[in-house]
């Protein structure tokens, strides 16, 4: 292949499922654990899943922490679960 050539490809590359752990998902958000624990407790952030049945590891789909983010900015409602003005 020329290095002006371009590849077509009729089917786009699979997309890869990628797994965030409490601190990846930490770091994407901004925010402290105990502010995720909270967010997630009060049902405002999905809930982890156990990444192998029976173990203590739990995770997010990247996929879905981004579509939460996404609906976040969306709706207008900022990530952060306190209120604006409470004190």
């Amino acid at each position: 292949m020329k290095m002006n050539e371009t590849v077509v490809r009729d089917n786009p590359p699979e997309q890869e499922t990628q797994i965030l752990r409490h601190a990846n998902v930490r770091a994407k958000l901004g925010v402290s654990a105990s502010t995720l624990f909270d967010m997630v407790a009060k049902g405002v952030f999905p809930k982890p899943f156990q990444i192998i049945p029976g173990g203590r590891a739990v995770g997010w789909l990247e996929s879905e922490i981004d579509s939460w983010i996404l609906k976040q900015r969306e709706g207008g409602v900022a990530s952060n679960p306190r209120k604006r003005g409470a004190k």
